[in-house]
């Protein structure tokens, strides 16, 4: 449960690192991604989500 907690707490600062450091930037990406097709946007999930776990596999053994 701590690992978990610890990754949820990393992943939470890395999301929020951008958005502080351009906010105005951000805003744009997130209009340009909800204008995106729903088939692209599980497509990038599932791209993101094979290369979290594959990290993980690399890191954790």
């Amino acid at each position: 449960m701590r690992d978990f907690l610890t990754a949820l707490g990393l992943v939470l600062i890395l999301e929020g690192v951008p958005y502080f450091l351009a906010p105005g930037r951000m805003r744009v990406w997130v209009v340009r991604i909800a204008d995106l097709p729903e088939r692209a946007l599980r497509q990038t999930g599932l791209v993101l989500m094979l290369l979290g776990l594959l990290v993980v596999y690399l890191v954790r053994g």
